[in-house]
Formats: C-alpha cells, sequence, structure tokens
C-alpha cells in the first residue's frame, strides 16, 4: 500500500515537471516566432532602410531612456560608413568639421601631432609630433599609442572625436595617456596655436642646402621656393630635401615643389578612380632648381611626401637617402553635406611616373641608411648622429 502511495506521488510530480517544460518550450518558441517572425523585425530584408525603420521601431517600443535623434542619426552614419573597412574614410559631424578643414589649412590650437588609425591595434597612432610643438617638446614620439585623453579611452575608429579633444583653447591643457612599447606614460600639455608647417633651411658643410618641413598645407611649396631661392642667394651647389616624420597633407602642394624640379610636361602622378580612369599630373613650367638633389626619407614619410619622393626619384632628378617609406598611396577628398557634416572619402589611388604602387609598399630608398641604435628620439638627431643626413653630405660631394 505504501508503495502505491509513493508511485503516485513520483507521478504527480513527473508530471509537473513535464507541464511546465512543455509550457517553457511553448513559450520560448512563442518569442522566438515574435521576435523573428512578427512585425517588429523582419530579417529577410537586406535594404538598410528597412532594416533601420525595424529596429527603431523596436527603440521605440522598448527603449527605456530618452532618445536623442541627433546622436541616433550620427551614429547611424558612423557607424555605416565604419563598414567599408577603410581606415582612412570617416564621417565628420558638422561640429567637427570646421576644424577638419582648419587643421588642413594648417592652423589650429592644440598640442602639435598626426595621427593615423591603427586596426591592427585598434589604437589610434601617432605618426609624429611636428616640429617645435607642446607635443614634441612634452617627448611625445612617432609609434606612440594613444590610450586615453582626459581619463576616456578611445580605439582607432574614435580618431575625430581624439582630434576634437586634443584640440581646445589656447593655454589650456588635455591629459594623454600613452602607450610606448610595454611602457604607459601619461603627459599633461598645455595647448597652443600651431603652426603646421614651418618651413625651414640652412647651409650645411659650405655649399649644401638644407629644407625641412613636416607636412604639405596650404602656401608650403611657395614657402618652399621662398626658403630655396635664399639658399641660391648664398651660393648653394646643391640640396637635400628632408622629408623625414612628414606625415603628407595637400596633393597639390607637393605637385608644385615637383613642378620646380622637373622638366616641363614630365609625368608626376597617375591617380587612378574606382573606374580605373586615369588621370595624369604632369609639370606645367621650366624647372626653376637644376642641382643635385637628395630626398631624406624614413618609415614615418607618407602621403604627399611620398608623391613627391617618387616623382623626383623616377624622373631621376634625386636620389632618395633613408629607410622605407610608410605607404600611404591613396587619396582622400573631403565632401562636405547639405546639413553641415562632411566625409572624408577614399577616392583615388596614386602611381609613380614609373606607374610604381605605393599604397601599403611604400619607396625603398637608393641608399638604404638607418640611423644608429643610440639614437632614442628620431626627431632630436644631433648631426653628428645623423648617419642618414651624413649619408647624403657624403653622395653630394
Amino acid at each position: 500500500m505504501e508503495e502505491k502511495k509513493r508511485f503516485k506521488v513520483y507521478k504527480i510530480i513527473m508530471l509537473i515537471i513535464l507541464v511546465a517544460f512543455i509550457t517553457f518550450f511553448i513559450t520560448s518558441i512563442g518569442m522566438y516566432q515574435y521576435f523573428v517572425h512578427g512585425d517588429v523585425v523582419n530579417f529577410s530584408k537586406s535594404d538598410i532602410n528597412s532594416a533601420l525603420s525595424s529596429y527603431r521601431a523596436i527603440i521605440d517600443k522598448y527603449f527605456l531612456g530618452d532618445i536623442d535623434e541627433e546622436k541616433l542619426k550620427e551614429g547611424a552614419i558612423k557607424g555605416y560608413v565604419e563598414g567599408l573597412g577603410d581606415p582612412y574614410t570617416e564621417y565628420i559631424s558638422k561640429d567637427d568639421i570646421q576644424d577638419y578643414l582648419e587643421d588642413t589649412m594648417g592652423n589650429f590650437v592644440g598640442i602639435g601631432i598626426y595621427m593615423v588609425k591603427n586596426t591592427e591595434a585598434n589604437k589610434i597612432q601617432i605618426l609624429a609630433p611636428i616640429k617645435n610643438t607642446p607635443a614634441e617638446k612634452a617627448g611625445i614620439l612617432p609609434g606612440d599609442f594613444i590610450v586615453s585623453v582626459n581619463d576616456v579611452e578611445y580605439t582607432a575608429d574614435d580618431m575625430t572625436v581624439v582630434s576634437h579633444k586634443i584640440k581646445g583653447e589656447e593655454g589650456s591643457s588635455v591629459k594623454l595617456e600613452i602607450l610606448r612599447g610595454n611602457e604607459t606614460l601619461k603627459f599633461d600639455i598645455k595647448r597652443e596655436n600651431i603652426k603646421v608647417n614651418p618651413v625651414e633651411g640652412k647651409v650645411i658643410d659650405n655649399d649644401i642646402g638644407y629644407i625641412e618641413f613636416s607636412s604639405f598645407d596650404e602656401n608650403t611649396a611657395e614657402d618652399f621656393k621662398e626658403k630655396y631661392e635664399e639658399l641660391q642667394k648664398q651660393g648653394i651647389k646643391s640640396l637635400i630635401i628632408d622629408i623625414r616624420n612628414n606625415g603628407g597633407g595637400i596633393v597639390q602642394e607637393a605637385l608644385k615643389i615637383a613642378d620646380y624640379i622637373a622638366d616641363k610636361d614630365s609625368i608626376l602622378l597617375y591617380e587612378i578612380d574606382k573606374n580605373n580612369e586615369e588621370k595624369i599630373e604632369k609639370s606645367e613650367n621650366e624647372p626653376i632648381i637644376n642641382i643635385p638633389i637628395i630626398i631624406l626619407v624614413n618609415k614615418n614619410t607618407a602621403s604627399s611626401s611620398e608623391i613627391l619622393a617618387g616623382a623626383l626619384k623616377d624622373l631621376g632628378k634625386a636620389k632618395i637617402v633613408g629607410t622605407k617609406t610608410f605607404g600611404k598611396g591613396i587619396i582622400q577628398t573631403v565632401l562636405t553635406l547639405t546639413d553641415g557634416s562632411g566625409l572624408k572619402i577614399t577616392t583615388t589611388k596614386y602611381l609613380t611616373p614609373n606607374k610604381a604602387e605605393l599604397n601599403e609598399v611604400g619607396i625603398e630608398p637608393d641608399e638604404k641608411v638607418e640611423l644608429p641604435d643610440t639614437v632614442k628620439n628620431i626627431l632630436l638627431v644631433e648631426e653628428k648622429d645623423d648617419t642618414q643626413l651624413q649619408k647624403a653630405i657624403e653622395l653630394l660631394k
């Protein structure tokens, strides 16, 4: 009798468990069917507008917080553009577009650094600090990674935000956390009005002209010409153009400098668009510089700098000394939209006069020369330790 009673209780427990399981299973199917096949989301639609509308319906129905329409729109556009997977194509908000254009023209208030996205490390990397700026004076070096700005961490995708955060009022300070190798460093740097591109020049070894500049900005070519003419009056017989740590800039400025040196009608650059249509850039004037030239380059020589070095190397107008260049052989165009925002988008790739690829390849120097291991900061190399400069002088002599 006792055994029958226990069996009855066992059947009741099992029935309860079975009913609970069936209820859970039916509920799970119902929820799955609701979200996947219901009115809220239709995953069979691949059209972006339909997808966004579906997600907006979910947000409107379930999201607990307030909705900022402008931020929602910017976030959607930013994510859409980032989906291209191109580290140089980016959405620029209307709040940031003016700062970006000012940077391009060569003047802004900040600390003075060139940055690139390092997608492999998923960090923003410093290509080079600008000479004689707060960043250089504080000890920021090429290759440093920016971990945080004012105690907020950022990734490679946040480069536009980081650029905006680093700028500010003249005299104010910004805190940077930097990763250098395995070492984490902290800097508190005061912002200044930055003139991006001082073209500097001098005479070395009695009759060799030396011109150095760190980017190609508005009027760089004209400044270069004026500096050369100053040196010419001092009787120079050859010229060293130092574009080590030059991160590039306005392509037309690089082409103008090449025009000062190349023979008239020489091909300086091939530009290839997405339809494989070819545009040829040629020198338009007779050369004003007819002396031996050596161009100094290194791994931080990028973009427009590579256009200049590649053109003059291929045309036999200059020898290249140093180490292989960065390898950025694509050109971005900034388009301003009707709402005031902008899109910096990769539109063309460029090839040297000999149709050599540069993107992710770089330029190999005619004379490969490394700096000594004792040099810790490539921006602060004393002339006696600068083996690349010494090699250039030796070749010109």
